[in-house]
């Protein structure tokens, strides 16, 4: 008996039902594709909301800085060490910090001062293409200084304002600078936008009286798939007198947040094919009762159980073949349609932040084998489970009583 034949015509006969059934794991199978996607993107978009724009893959500082921000506890030597990294196949940048009050406009607040190296910091992060308003560092502008959001707005001031800083410098003496607003970021992160000011790094070292030292070296892997922990091991190897720390480290609660959205995709993938299930399991209970007098003459024309096993399993692959195949080509389509153009939050809610991180209000997806592989493995195997009660209905009849079966 060709199996796969026979299958196909029973399909065709009640195409009806058929249509139904496949057109309920079409959807399903598409709306899976889709949700897989948003969260694939999601996943890498909060990555790179981390990675890209501030912290790097991994950040070196010396001993308890983390701990206490002390503005001499500095990494020396930091251009050889930049230059061991580079060796050893990394992208690398060196940051300085301090700590003053800045005032504009008879408002004052608290800031947090980065010394930026413009020659490697455009290799490490992103932050130079986050500026809303204004331009980013320039060299030549020593005075020039690029604003949190947030601080900007309670200071009061825009592009081309002045600001008088006040502080405590390295040697002990006042430190004080008047500066001109360059640049106003868009929103990265809290911390950032209440208190972020930054600066050229040699105008910060003039200023705080620190001709040498930086407090933090940025790293960025070149190749985003290797394996981070082992690739902090061998910086740590490099530099085993310093604290050597990865992003997830560093910031646990949205590393977590990122590893279980995989975990949250495959409960919906069970949730959502548990109803596709139940569709199944009718459409193919329903398929044994009506064809009861048939099967009861296929058994009795000599076709064995198995045989007949083997037919509702057929015809259950041919409906979730074409089920998939629909389901697989709209999903693509619309994943790679906001892939493209995203789906655009701010409406709802002007920026989105967690754990400290501001993430970009565009929802992108992303086409990954993973978001397009998992749907349709998941399909097949939902419908084999659901297709496993009628077929062994219809494989234990007795021809006699199925022929006479009322």
């Amino acid at each position: 008996m060709r199996i796969m034949r026979l299958a196909s015509r029973n399909v065709r006969r009640s195409w009806q039902r058929s249509l139904v059934t496949m057109l309920a794991m079409a959807f399903a199978c598409f709306m899976m594709i889709f949700f897989s996607s948003l969260m694939e993107g999601m996943m890498q978009g909060s990555e790179r909301s981390v990675v890209s724009m501030n912290m790097g893959d991994i950040q070196i500082h010396g001993y308890a800085y983390r701990d206490d921000p002390d503005i001499y506890n500095r990494i020396g030597h930091a251009d050889q060490r930049i230059t061991v990294l580079e060796k050893a196949g990394y992208h690398a940048a060196s940051r300085l910090y301090a700590y003053g009050l800045i005032a504009a406009n008879m408002a004052s607040s608290g800031v947090q001062l980065r010394g930026v190296d413009l020659q490697h910091e455009m290799q490490v992060t992103e932050l130079y293409k986050h500026v809303s308003r204004g331009e980013w560092l320039n060299q030549r502008d020593a005075n020039g200084v690029v604003l949190g959001k947030k601080l900007a707005a309670a200071l009061g001031v825009g592009l081309g304002d002045e600001l008088i800083f006040v502080g405590q410098s390295a040697d002990g003496y006042i430190a004080n600078e008047l500066f001109k607003v360059r640049g106003i970021l868009k929103s990265v992160s809290d911390g950032i936008d209440r208190m972020g000011l930054f600066m050229v790094m040699q105008t910060l070292r003039d200023l705080m009286a620190m001709p040498d030292g930086v407090h933090e070296i940025v790293v960025l892997r070149p190749d985003r798939t290797t394996d981070l922990a082992m690739e902090t091991a061998k910086v740590q190897g490099l530099f085993p007198q310093l604290e050597v720390k990865h992003w997830k480290q560093l910031m646990p609660v949205v590393a977590r947040m990122i590893d279980t959205a995989s975990m949250q995709m495959m409960i919906m993938l069970v949730i959502f094919y548990i109803a596709v299930a139940t569709v199944v399991l009718n459409a193919m209970l329903m398929n044994v009762f009506e064809r009861i007098h048939e099967f009861g003459v296929m058994k009795a024309l000599g076709v064995s159980p198995m045989q007949l096993l083997a037919l509702v399993f057929a015809e259950t692959f041919v409906m979730t073949l074409i089920a998939a195949l629909v389901g697989l080509a709209g999903g693509w389509w619309v994943s790679a349609y906001y892939q493209l153009h995203g789906i655009d939050l701010s409406a709802l809610a002007g920026s989105i932040s967690y754990g400290g991180i501001a993430f970009d209000p565009i929802w992108y997806a992303v086409v990954s084998k993973t978001a397009l592989i998992y749907p349709v493995l998941f399909l097949f195997v939902i419908a084999a489970i659901a297709v496993i009660y009628p077929a062994i209905k219809a494989a234990r009849l007795s021809p006699i009583q199925a022929i006479y079966f009322q």
